[in-house]
C-alpha cells in the first residue's frame, strides 16, 4: 500500500515540476490579452505562483534572468524523495 502511495505522490510530484517548466517556458512568449496563450499562463501563475514567488523573494533575478525556478525544482525534488523514502 505504501508503494502505492509512493508512486502516485511521486507523479504528482512529477506533473507540477512539469507545470513549473510550461511556466518557464510561456513566459518567454509574448502574451496579448485575452489570448489562449494569456488563459494558459494565468491558469498555470494560479497554480506554480505562489510557490515560485517563495524562491522569488529569496533569490533575486541577475542579469534580468530569474533563477527562481531552477531552484523551486530542486527542492521540490528533494522534498519528493524525502516523502517518497519515508513511505517506502
Amino acid at each position: 500500500m505504501e508503494v502505492r502511495i509512493a508512486n502516485v505522490i511521486d507523479s504528482l510530484f512529477y506533473f507540477y515540476e512539469i507545470l513549473i517548466i510550461v511556466w518557464c517556458l510561456i513566459s518567454w512568449i509574448p502574451r496579448r490579452s485575452g489570448s489562449v496563450i494569456d488563459d494558459i499562463a494565468s491558469v498555470l501563475d494560479r497554480i506554480v505562483g505562489p510557490y515560485l514567488r517563495v524562491f522569488q523573494r529569496i533569490i533575486p533575478p541577475v542579469g534580468g534572468i530569474d533563477f527562481s525556478p531552477i531552484i523551486a525544482v530542486l527542492v521540490l525534488g528533494l522534498i519528493k524523495r524525502l516523502i517518497v523514502r519515508v513511505l517506502v
